[in-house]
């Protein structure tokens, strides 16, 4: 039996975290949390608490530090306000699928209900987009409340938990003990997998002649990456990825062909409506990825490796289903397959690569035109960084970009917003990023747009003094609308045009290193200045107003109708 003693519910939320291991929390204070930020004062030296300059900065630094620690990223804040503005990042965690518990202080029992001073009902506003939620309204239910919070948000498919906590329960005191939590009745985090159901994916992967597969996320989340690299060696299947799912296996490996979706590669979306058999894996069939559903694959069989029965045929009927963590069904597959390979397949591959190359890569990454493109940006952060820097970005032109220029040669460095796109992501996600990987390059490429949501967090990189290196790729315009604007309303430039301020004076402002690239002959030398750095640094590159995204499938298209202008 664990040791009971007399403590405060405040005392046991710190306790109860760093029995989790839980020792960095992002947060904001308020009165209705007070109690639990007078405890972290006495726990200074046990727990790092990194003060955000908004709880949305809160929420995106601990999906970033998540992403690439791989441990429950921690958020916390006051009731009302505070609570809400937790909400995007609960959302975009919710839909990406990153372990992070928040916790929000919450007026005392007695007032709930009252329309009290910085109160709302934080439970009812995050029901559909928590995996879990729960209010505390008695001290004795911290401990087992807060076990089970960190076991479902880190367990089967991750996802954020939320936590209220009444002020009153912060101060009552009770007889604490904490015991982790190793299950739940009826929450069932991993199905079995089925022998049978992988004697049939094998069979139909062996008579297999134009395979290909799609890898996501789910990868990286089951750490099964050198489960694929072997599946994909021996089966000698060519394979493309989902934007979240970049980074699992190197971008330069030979059976690598780059990403599907909407500004994906052009071979593997349009292969997609050839192959003859599609091994889906981690991956969720969003419609970024599949375009038209009407005519998504429907030439071949589709297998789906997928830990959330949830996720199997709600977007695309499949025609075998292996529910398990795909680190465990790649690996009974790897035994069980045939070595094999492609070369005519594979040919085909790089017959229509060769056309994306000619047609817009080559003029992406080596321009002839006077203004600097996003792509050369991109390149020379890769040059500069040995293709080994951890690349956190936003939303908008720029990721499309940075997930097709950028080079990896290992797991967890991409991070950014898939599901949700919540601009304003990459400021605070670096942070976080960073702090869950202290040893590593972090850059965060961001848009002029998505940069102003969340600027104010640059005072938290002055405060923290963390080396988190910022790249803004200015191009005075909300780019991927403008794209929009430009091929299908008439170059009706609608609220897309920014007049920006000197980014460059504002980061002076925050004591942090800046400089601004206008030219090309200077865009080397300043990235190497910028990585080299010790220190923060921001880096503003003046790219191309009008400069298009492609390939690009039209919205609601077919992937087979991807467009290369």
């Amino acid at each position: 039996m664990p040791k009971k003693i007399a403590i405060t519910g405040a005392e046991a939320v710190i306790r109860s975290l760093l029995a989790e291991d839980a020792n960095l929390v992002f947060g904001y204070p308020g009165g209705a949390i007070m109690p639990i930020y007078d405890e972290l004062f006495k726990f200074q030296d046990k727990l790092h608490h990194v003060l955000t300059r908004h709880e949305q900065g809160a929420t995106h630094a601990a999906q970033g530090y998540a992403r690439t620690s791989g441990k429950v990223g921690v958020a916390m804040a006051t009731s009302g306000p505070g609570a809400t503005n937790l909400v995007t990042g609960i959302a975009d965690a919710q839909i990406d699928s990153t372990p992070m518990v928040c916790i929000t202080g919450q007026v005392a029992s007695h007032l709930l209900g009252s329309d009290a001073f910085q109160e709302t009902d934080i439970i009812g506003i995050s029901t559909p987009v928590t995996k879990w939620n729960y209010q505390i309204t008695k001290a004795s239910e911290i401990p087992e409340i807060m076990a089970k919070a960190f076991y479902i948000a880190r367990t089967g498919r991750p996802g954020p938990v939320l936590i209220d906590i009444t002020k009153d329960a912060q101060f009552e005191t009770f007889d604490y003990s904490y015991e982790k939590c190793s299950g739940i009745r009826s929450y069932t985090p991993m199905t079995t997998l089925s022998s049978k159901e992988v004697e049939k994916a094998v069979e139909m992967i062996n008579k297999s002649e134009k395979p290909l597969v799609v890898w996501g996320q789910g990868v990286i989340l089951g750490n099964a990456e050198e489960e694929l690299k072997i599946f994909l060696e021996k089966s000698g299947i060519p394979a493309a990825w989902t934007i979240l799912g970049l980074s699992a296996i190197s971008t330069d490996h030979p059976l690598n062909r780059g990403m599907v979706g909407m500004h994906g590669n052009y071979a593997p979306n349009i292969l997609t409506n050839e192959c003859d058999l599609l091994i889906a894996i981690g991956m969720r069939f969003d419609d970024r990825v599949t375009g038209d559903l009407k005519t998504y694959a429907k030439q071949a069989k589709i297998i789906h490796l997928e830990l959330d029965p949830a996720e199997v045929n709600k977007n695309v009927h499949v025609d075998l289903a292996l529910i398990s963590d795909c680190k465990i069904s790649l690996k009974e597959l790897i035994n069980n397959i045939e070595t094999k390979t492609y070369p005519d397949w594979i040919k085909r591959f790089d017959e229509l690569d060769k056309i994306e190359y000619d047609k817009v890569i080559h003029s992406d990454l080596f321009p002839s035109k006077d203004g600097l493109t996003m792509g050369e940006s991109i390149k020379i952060i890769n040059k500069h960084s040995n293709n080994d820097a951890i690349i956190v970005t936003d939303v908008g032109q720029h990721q499309m970009v940075a997930c097709r220029y950028a080079k990896f040669i290992r797991s967890k460095s991409n991070v950014t917003s898939g599901g949700l796109g919540t601009m304003g992501f990459a400021l605070p996600a670096a942070i976080g990023a960073k702090m869950g990987a202290i040893e590593r390059e972090v850059v965060a490429v961001i848009g002029d747009g998505g940069y102003q949501m969340t600027i104010q967090e640059l005072g938290t990189i002055f405060q923290q003094q963390i080396a988190v290196k910022i790249v803004v790729l200015n191009n005075d315009f909300l780019g991927m609308v403008r794209q929009w604007q430009q091929l299908f309303f008439d170059k009706r430039y609608a609220s897309t045009e920014m007049v920006n301020p000197d980014f460059v004076t504002i980061a002076k402002g925050y004591r942090i290193r800046a400089k601004r690239v206008e030219k090309r002959k200077d865009l080397d030398k300043a990235v190497k200045e910028m990585i080299d750095s010790k220190e923060p640094f921001f880096l503003e590159i003046c790219v191309e107003k009008e400069d298009n995204v492609f390939p690009m499938i039209p919205s609601g298209a077919s992937v087979s109708d991807i467009r290369l202008e």
